[in-house]
């Protein structure tokens, strides 16, 4: 398609069509969102050839990567420090668990059963070790988990979790050059120097109808991640520190945090998660699809199998436990990161890029459609609702 404003249309069309699938199957719009961008690609492709959806065109490119970036900011945003602080031996346990186990179990998969090479196995351990910050940020602000300490902990587990990633990829496959050295260097400064500064900056210049806080924050945002891409590293990985750093000051400003949303969810994160199905090739798992059942066995069983008793050790029920598991279980954004830095480098080929991807699609759409089916604590939501309209009726009594 070379009219712009066509591809346009498309793609918000089927960002239409994904919320009003998600509001008639009471899930995740970000879940709908991806299948739908398999569906899209399949039909489309079928018809008008590869890549007709438009999915690797720069603009698509620089607004699914946007949304990705102010998704895992927000997602860091909302950490409540007292919580984190209060959690931090729980998020850092299953974290760590969350991380190790699928690692290295599906690195030993892809290694010794498919026969992949030593360093194609390390990626794939690296990329199926994730937990999907976007997708549990997106499901825990729809059904108003992120509210609750139990979502809180969730997002704080996650971001352990998805840290050991980060970690894990720059140390196995990332060359470590003084371009790494300066982006440490900086990026250390700048995450010590943002929570001074931009309280200080939003009292003397925010609260203007040019929305001079948003720009800010993308400034920061689009600074450290060129940087971080400069360095041979990704321009989201810096984004999940900055909003933690910041989640004391913007967090806690929730009309700059809906503007925000209003942005993330309504123009960019549809781009993110319909490119993400979109790149799919359904054709290739129907011709080899024991490869794909493989390692998607493989990740959900070793993240179960490993976070299910950890959950469990800090005195959560039966049912909140299960759904903080699969939870735990999903990937997609850290996944996909990963797949692509090593298509990229060439440490994996493109058949073996294809199955990750969409093992890593599968585990963000299967286990959240099990959890939210199954096993929603739903009297935590309830217990939430309680004490807000508590404290609704105190502060209109006083």
């Amino acid at each position: 398609m070379g009219n712009v404003w066509v591809l346009a249309a498309v793609w918000v069309g089927l960002a239409l069509l994904a919320t009003l699938l998600a509001n008639w199957l009471k899930i995740s719009v970000a879940l709908t969102e991806i299948v739908v961008g398999v569906g899209a690609q399949f039909a489309i492709g079928a018809v008008a050839g590869s890549f007709s959806l438009g999915a690797k065109n720069e603009w698509v490119s620089f607004l699914a990567g946007t949304g990705a970036i102010v998704l895992t900011f927000l997602a860091g945003a909302e950490l409540d420090p007292t919580v984190f602080r209060s959690k931090w031996k729980e998020a850092g346990v299953v974290g760590l668990v969350g991380f190790f186990a699928p690692f290295l179990g599906c690195s030993a998969l892809a290694h010794y059963l498919l026969h992949w090479s030593l360093h194609a196995s390390l990626l794939a351990g690296v990329a199926l070790s994730t937990t999907s910050v976007a997708v549990v940020y997106a499901v825990m602000l729809e059904l108003g988990f992120n509210k609750t300490e139990f979502g809180k902990a969730i997002l704080a587990a996650c971001f352990i979790n998805d840290l050991g990633t980060v970690i894990a990829l720059g140390l196995i496959f990332s060359p470590f050059t003084l371009r790494t050295v300066v982006f440490v260097v900086v990026g250390v400064v700048a995450f010590a120097l943002l929570p001074y500064i931009t309280p200080k900056f939003f009292a003397k210049y925010g609260g203007r109808v040019s929305e001079i806080e948003a720009k800010y924050l993308l400034l920061a945002l689009f600074a450290l991640g060129g940087l971080a891409a400069w360095a041979g590293s990704e321009a989201v990985l810096p984004a999940y520190i900055i909003g933690m750093m910041l989640a004391g000051t913007v967090g806690k400003d929730h009309a700059l945090i809906r503007r925000l949303r209003t942005l993330t969810f309504g123009l960019l994160t549809p781009f993110y998660f319909i490119r993400a199905g979109s790149f799919v090739s359904v054709p290739a798992l129907i011709a080899a699809p024991l490869v794909f059942i493989a390692l998607f066995g493989a990740k959900s069983l070793t993240k179960v199998v490993g976070l299910f008793p950890t959950v469990k050790a800090f005195k959560y029920q039966p049912q909140e436990g299960i759904y903080y598991t699969l939870m735990m279980s999903t990937g997609l954004t850290f996944g996909t990161i990963s797949s692509l830095f090593g298509l990229n480098h060439g440490i994996i080929t493109g058949a073996q890029y294809s199955y990750l991807v969409a093992t890593v699609i599968a585990s963000a759409v299967v286990p959240t459609m099990i959890a939210n089916q199954f096993f929603m604590p739903r009297h935590l939501l309830a217990v939430k609702v309680a004490e807000v309209e508590f404290a609704q009726v105190t502060a209109e009594g006083d």
